[in-house]
């Protein structure tokens, strides 16, 4: 394959990874707006997302197969757009209309339009996961050069999903309780623009089909779960989201409530803060691992960085609250500036170094040596994004407990210490008699198609 054109389905990627953070990100700042009618529904919309990798994950990697990578992102664009028109429709219908009541507080068919929107948006979302992480890995060859381009392309994920919520908020403003879906509908016409636009570009670029060349149809006398490690890597990938959403999901309740966190003035905003600053070091760790990726095994980035943020997690575990350092924070009163905190927030916000090269590398471990049966591989990961869900949701309940804040992150302790014994053992391929590469394939290279 020419280089030019390889680089342009390359540069298609990145702008799938970008497209990924920006429509799960806005979920969180429109959750703000249903938070003034619903006291409990601020993360709705973040769930519904997450629950839509449940429904989705294997169903987007059969579809992979069955219509190819460039496709299966053309639908993912359509699906977005379709989800978004849901949203809208939140502020124009079902507005009067009380469908139940929960917590004393009456549920109005909008909101159920609007999670359903949500839940769309996440189908999309999930397909675009299933396309660009084994098309990108691919494009590089595999191993520490696909890892590199899974890294470089979460570093636009991670610069997304930075930018996205302070656009949301600039469009938003301040909201209060007379605040509704309606108020945001230029923001939501402007999401449907990008689908469109995403959908153009996606349409015009030469995306390579591996298949494609294939004489015959693939024999799957096997499945991704007849390798050991690729089955190992499916539950890290579940423990990963978990670790990755619920590290600075808990600390912002910790640091919010200030009868723990001894935060007196603007503790919401300063734990809002705080969080940022944990989304911006995901950014800097991809940056850095994408620059040493080609060199620096997935294996031994992964074994680094889960040993590191279990002595950091540990440290915030142990470390007294009444050691206070400063952090960037920011109010709408005084702009930006230093707050302080408990140490522990600092150690927890570090470990966003950590969990930044993560997926790549457990994604680039599991799927050595797949083969053929690579693209069924990556529906059943972006299935257990759902963990991002489900284990916050555990540990939230241990921090509401006597138990407290910090010790419910013995939970996500143990769940590093599985991604260690991944990254140390349970990566290995032991599977190496089951054959996945048919005849016509043997001299196939996907970088000379």
């Amino acid at each position: 394959m020419k280089t030019s054109k390889n680089l342009a389905a390359i540069i298609a990627m990145f702008f799938l990874f970008a497209m990924i953070s920006f429509v799960t990100n806005l979920a969180a700042p429109l959750g703000t707006i249903w938070q003034t009618n619903y006291s409990w529904a601020g993360m709705m919309g973040n769930m519904m997302n997450f629950l839509a990798y449940l429904f989705m994950g294997i169903p987007a990697g059969n579809l992979l197969v069955k219509i190819g990578y460039k496709k299966t992102a053309l639908t993912a664009m359509a699906v977005g757009f379709i989800g978004l028109v849901f949203q809208y429709l939140s502020s124009r219908v079902g507005t009067e209309s009380v469908v139940f009541t929960y917590s004393g507080e009456p549920v109005m068919a909008n909101f159920i339009v609007y999670l359903l929107g949500a839940f769309i948006c996440g189908f999309s979302v999930c397909m675009l996961n299933t396309v660009v992480n084994p098309m990108l890995n691919q494009l590089g060859g595999g191993g520490n050069r696909g890892n590199q381009l899974i890294q470089t392309g979460g570093s636009l994920n991670s610069l997304a999903g930075t930018l996205t919520p302070l656009f949301v908020g600039m469009l938003i403003g301040t909201v209060n309780a007379n605040t509704t879906m309606g108020d945001v509908t230029p923001l939501l016409f402007i999401a449907m623009g990008v689908f469109v636009l995403a959908f153009i570009i996606i349409s015009m670029v030469k995306i390579p089909e591996p298949q494609a060349s294939q004489k015959k149809k693939v024999k799957f006398d096997h499945s991704p779960w007849s390798f050991r490690h690729t089955v190992l890597g499916v539950v890290g990938i579940f423990f990963y989201v978990g670790i990755e959403v619920g590290i600075p999901g808990v600390l912002i309740f910790y640091l919010s409530d200030s009868a723990v966190s001894g935060i007196t003035e603007n503790a919401v905003a300063v734990a809002g803060a705080v969080a940022a600053v944990y989304w911006l070091l995901m950014l800097v760790g991809r940056i850095v691992s994408s620059l040493i990726s080609g060199k620096v095994s997935s294996r031994t980035q992964l074994i680094a960085v889960s040993s590191i943020a279990i002595v950091l997690v540990a440290l915030a575990i142990f470390l007294p609250s009444s050691i206070r350092v400063s952090i960037p924070s920011y109010s709408v009163a005084d702009g930006f500036g230093l707050a302080r905190v408990p140490i522990s927030a600092l150690m927890l916000v570090l470990c966003g170094l950590c969990t930044s090269v993560m997926w790549g590398g457990i994604f680039n471990l599991a799927v050595e040596g797949l083969g053929k049966y690579t693209a069924k591989a990556s529906g059943i990961f972006m299935m257990m994004v759902v963990g991002g869900g489900v284990m916050p949701l555990i540990q939230n309940a241990i921090a509401r407990s006597a138990a407290g804040y910090l010790n419910s992150y013995w939970l996500v302790v143990v769940m590093l210490g599985y991604l260690l014994y991944y990254a140390l053992i349970g990566s290995r391929n032991v599977n190496t008699d089951i054959p996945v590469i048919e005849e016509e394939e043997k001299n196939l290279d996907l970088r000379d198609l």
